[in-house]
């Protein structure tokens, strides 16, 4: 899965469920890229923009996909290190809603 189809899904899931009121999330993919969904807009927006943000999640693409498909646990990559979470963790925690 290239960053352009996670960008397009994460848009389409955002566009369906709305963002988080007022906050600006950024899934960073290190050398791979960066989505962000910027709740501050209205409506809320995605970009493939690495700027300020809330809350960065930091993980690796392949467990990105892992994780957006049941095939991985978030609880679980985040306790073995595989995903790991900067700045506001309750923005994080909320993520699941927007993305579900």
């Amino acid at each position: 899965m290239s960053l352009a189809d996670i960008t397009a899904g994460m848009a389409e899931k955002v566009a369906a469920n709305g963002g988080i009121a007022g906050k600006v999330v950024t899934f960073d993919f290190g050398d791979d890229g960066a989505v962000r969904i910027d709740g501050k807009a209205s409506p809320a927006t995605v970009s493939n923009d690495n700027g300020d943000t809330d809350c960065r999640v930091k993980v690796s693409m392949a467990d990105f996909v892992d994780i957006a498909s049941g095939k991985q646990n978030a609880q679980m990559a985040f306790m073995m290190g595989k995903l790991k979470v900067e700045g506001d963790m309750g923005i994080a925690l909320q993520l699941g809603k927007i993305l579900g």
